[in-house]
Order: C-alpha cells, then structure tokens, then sequence
C-alpha cells in the first residue's frame, strides 16, 4: 500500500524484463554468428583433410613408383626357350672352364712348393727342422689334385657340352677328398706353430729365406 515500496517493486520487475530482453536479442544476434564459425570451421577442417589425404596419396605414388619400376625385369615378357636354353649352357660351360682353370692354378702352386720348398729343405737335411710335420701330407694333396683335373679334362675333352658330367667326377673323387684333407686339416695348426718356433730360430729362418727367394 505504501507508493515508495510499489514504485521500488515496479522498478525491479521492469529492469529484470529489460534484462531478459538484453540477454535474448544478444542470444540472437550471436547464435547465427556461432552457427556460421562452427559450419566454417567444420568444412574447413573438411577441405584440409582431404587435401592432406590428396597430397599424401600423391607423394606415395611417387615413392612408390619407383620401387615398381625397379622390380620390374628389363628382359622381354615373352622370351625363346632355345635362346634362354642356349645361353644357360653358354654360363655352364664358362663356369667349367673356371673351375678347371683353378684346379690348375693350384696344381701349379703346389709344384712350386714341393720342388722349390720341400725337396730343398729335404736336401739339406737339417737335424732340427721336421719338413714333414711342417708340411704334413701335402704331395698327397697334389696327386689327388692331379687326378681331380685328369678326371674333369677326360669329362670335358672332346665331349659337347649337353654331355659333360661334372658332378660324376666330384662323386668318384669324393672319398679320396675327404681322407686327404681329413689328414692335412687335422695337422694344420701344429704345423702353424711349428713354423712360428722355426722363425725364431736365425738359421732356420734363413732356411726358409732361401726357399721364398728361389719361389720369387
């Protein structure tokens, strides 16, 4: 009843109305602002992803397509079976004549040493130096070596090369091989520290001087 306190109470109903008023027309002008950022950001975040996936994509083609390439054989798709025929004999024929080649390399070397080495050493009979222990069985070795490359020429001598049994060959010797060597491996470490002594030794070691320079 009292007009102070109506006035007071129609104040405060009116401001808080024109609150609500404020905050609605502020909620309308920003909601559209909101909705526009958040739809912009949504597609471009969109756009960036696939040009991620784009760029990406293009960059491992690239990465890729040399690893293709490179995997590829440079031979024709389609190739003669008498010309692959022709060259695989032309490769086995080649790897032969190597092998036999070796073989005679070796042969040589170990001529070298028993006629330049052993027998010299032998000759000399020098009481403190075991040519036996120091060279173990060794002749032995060049005779089956000798035979090896007698048994590989009569497979290969006059024999076209479709015919040419080398594996035979390895069979037939392989009992002789293992026996052989069996022995010269077995002793090969005492021989090593054999010769490690004899070096010490100033005349024995002139000894073996002597033969390396007739080698040389």
């Amino acid at each position: 009843d009292c007009p102070g306190k109506e006035g007071t109470g129609g104040s405060k109903r009116n401001l808080t109305l024109l609150r609500n008023k404020l905050y609605m027309e502020q909620r309308r002008k920003t909601e559209p602002v909101v909705e526009n950022t958040t739809t912009a950001g949504d597609h471009g975040s969109l756009r960036r992803s696939q040009s991620d996936r784009t760029e990406y994509s293009q960059k491992l083609q690239e990465k890729m397509a040399p690893q293709v390439v490179s995997s590829t054989p440079a031979t024709p798709p389609q190739e003669d079976e008498e010309e692959v025929s022709r060259r695989m004999m032309a490769r086995r024929v080649k790897i032969i004549a190597e092998l036999m080649q070796t073989e005679k390399d070796y042969i040589s070397d170990l001529d070298l040493c028993i006629k330049e080495v052993i027998q010299p050493l032998r000759n000399k009979q020098i009481a403190r130096f075991d040519v036996d222990g120091l060279f173990s069985n060794i002749e032995l070795v060049h005779q089956l070596s000798a035979k090896l490359l007698s048994l590989l020429e009569e497979a290969t001598t006059d024999v076209e090369p479709p015919m040419q049994i080398i594996g035979e060959v390895f069979l037939q010797i392989k009992g002789p091989l293992e026996d052989t060597y069996k022995i010269y491996c077995y002793h090969h470490d005492d021989a090593h520290t054999m010769l490690e002594y004899y070096e010490k030794d100033e005349e024995l070691k002139q000894h073996l001087r002597d033969c390396v320079q007739s080698l040389k």
